[in-house]
């Protein structure tokens, strides 16, 4: 996979752009508590940027199909630098809250979708030029998985480490500045940019003006993202919160090390194996994996056992995930696909913000073990969903995006 002709030359900037990601909730988080003294008003805050990322990223990358990368990352990382240096000044001005929720939409709403834009790269290299799609695509999925997986553990100990070390608002600075440099470094690539619909792509007559949401492969998708964003959100304040019961509250960086591993680990293995079942059975089946994984959480009370099953339920993550985004490449046209790969990263963001603020309620009311309903409660909802739609994931059944804004579809030939 990466011997392929002009991979690497998008690769390591991509690598690069995407690291302030992690970092841009945990730097918000630790500015706003340091200046407001309340974590409720800083996870507000944060919560906020989150929403504003999952409704705004799609339109992003519908733009970025239709004008191409380049037009719309530049003005966006800008804008982003220029956001984010907005609500420090007001954090640390004293501003009051809803200022700073103010500036925390715009900051949000310009986050580079730099993970949708390498995957979309990865898909033109590896499969469109030929006219078939080449076999390593789940390689590379899996590569994307176990990337931001890494980008996750490294992004939040480094913010949080500059601001403990040199100044509460240094880990949000150095997001904005990494966010500036690498972003403009990844946009200077050429190489495997998708060919944008306006200069003629090659599904301009059916889909000049419509959205990859239109197809409703992908609306089962972003269900299925959804219930993994609750996973994300509800463990990370879950394994907080059980931590802080159990009277070590230091734990909690090993417990969700641990789950972070077990995902990146299975990224690996996935990334290796050459699947005899088609993408839509290994969704179904890692998704039921997933939901029986986080149906004991709630019942824990040991810290080894919960290690041990966060370490499962890490496993059972990467499967469904880079499955999930390895349909996109069958079920969406090329001139669609950055917009469905920010759907889905939407999605996740969108599950997570949500599962932040429901299973903190729940951990505040009843204990940590409620909070662990939540990664329950969305990955079963999201299976009852995959499972009474799961004809809509086979590319036969997969209309193209309404040409021109009518409701008719125009049929895909799939190789």
């Amino acid at each position: 996979m990466l011997r392929t002709p002009g991979v690497r030359s998008f690769l390591l900037p991509g690598f690069a752009a995407r690291q302030p990601f992690a970092m841009l909730t945990i730097g918000i988080v630790l500015l706003v508590q340091h200046t407001t003294g309340s974590y409720g008003s800083a996870g507000a805050v944060a919560a906020v940027t989150g929403v504003s990322m999952a409704l705004c990223a799609p339109q992003g990358g519908r733009l970025a199909d239709r004008f191409g990368q380049r037009a719309v990352l530049v003005p966006g990382v800008l804008l982003h630098t220029v956001s984010v240096g907005t609500l420090v000044a007001l954090a640390l001005g004293g501003a009051p809250l809803w200022a700073l929720f103010a500036a925390a939409v715009p900051t949000g709403a310009s986050v580079p979708q730099i993970g949708p834009m390498v995957r979309s790269r990865w898909a033109t290299v590896l499969g469109d030029g030929s006219g078939h799609r080449s076999s390593l695509l789940p390689t590379a999925a899996a590569f994307e998985s176990v990337t931001d997986e890494f980008t996750f553990v490294i992004g939040p100990v480094l913010a949080t480490a500059l601001c403990a070390g040199v100044h509460p608002a240094a880990g949000l600075l150095a997001e904005a500045a990494l966010t500036l440099v690498g972003g403009l470094l990844f946009a200077a690539q050429r190489s495997g940019l998708p060919r944008p619909r306006h200069q003629g792509g090659t599904d301009v007559p059916a889909e000049r003006r419509g959205s990859a949401l239109s197809v409703p492969g992908v609306k089962v998708l972003v269900v299925a993202f959804l219930g993994i964003g609750s996973v994300f959100g509800g463990m990370q304040v879950s394994l907080t919160a059980f931590a802080e019961e159990m009277g070590n509250p230091g734990v909690n960086g090993l417990l969700y090390g641990i789950f972070a591993a077990g995902n990146m680990l299975a990224g690996i293995v996935c990334g290796t194996l050459a699947w005899k079942i088609g993408p839509r059975q290994r969704l179904l089946f890692g998704y039921v994996a997933l939901t029986l994984a986080t149906s004991v959480l709630w019942a824990v009370h040991s810290v080894p056992l919960l290690a041990g099953l966060g370490l499962l339920v890490g496993l059972c993550i990467a499967p469904a995930l880079i499955t999930g985004y390895t349909l996109v490449d069958s079920l969406v046209p090329a001139s669609a696909r950055t917009e469905a790969f920010t759907w889905l990263t939407g999605a996740v963001a969108l599950g997570q913000a949500a599962a932040v603020t429901a299973a903190g309620q729940l951990a505040d009311t009843f204990g940590a073990s409620a909070g662990f309903v939540v990664p329950l409660a969305g990955t079963a909802l999201a299976l009852v969903v995959l499972l009474a739609l799961r004809s809509r994931l086979s590319p036969k059944a997969s209309g193209l995006v309404a040409a021109r804004g009518m409701s008719h579809r125009v049929p895909v030939t799939v190789d």
